[in-house]
């Protein structure tokens, strides 16, 4: 299932949330920023420990201070006009994630799992919003079609702002 709300992701209850984090695992703006202050600081030594992430990458923690159980931390792109490889980074990093979302289900055993992604990469990064969501939810889509294993995952597109909510609730419509 895929569905998208408007809200606080922190503030949410997921079996995993996703991070738009930037490649050093650092404390950042935005959503990321909200995930470093909820979690505490023990995330800032969990991501250090890493050793940073790649573009189109994710890595994953623990959540400690957050309602969720783990967080993974996927790195989009940084928009610079579109002509490098920006929209393939974006699709690869939710991708990481939903395999990382995966892997987790396996390892705890769970017949079901859910999974709360932002807005990855459409903050200070500059991806350009309307560009971004159906790039998110195709592949979401894509995997659930050729991975019948992932449909036990239930995906939310948690959108902080209306105009976020409105587009990625017209983008799941039109599927």
């Amino acid at each position: 299932m895929i569905n998208t709300l408007k809200g606080d992701l922190t503030r949410l209850d997921f079996d995993i949330i996703v991070n738009a984090a930037n490649e050093q695992l650092a404390p950042g703006a935005g959503v990321c920023g909200a995930i470093f202050k909820g979690a505490g600081p023990q995330l800032v030594d969990a991501c250090k420990q890493l050793s940073g992430c790649r573009t189109g990458q994710a890595k994953m923690t623990l959540s400690y201070n957050l309602p969720c159980k783990a967080i993974i931390h996927a790195v989009g792109p940084i928009w610079r006009g579109g002509d490098n490889q920006e929209e393939d980074y974006l699709e690869a990093a939710y991708w990481n994630s939903m395999c990382l979302a995966y892997e987790y289900m396996k390892r705890h055993r769970l017949d079901r799992l859910s999974i709360g992604f932002p807005c990855i990469s459409t903050g200070i990064y500059g991806f350009p919003k309307e560009l971004a969501c159906p790039i998110a939810v195709s592949t979401v889509q894509r995997m659930m079609s050729i991975y019948p294993q992932t449909r036990n995952i239930n995906v939310t597109f948690v959108c902080f702002d209306q105009e976020d909510y409105l587009l990625y609730k017209k983008e799941l419509k039109l599927r």
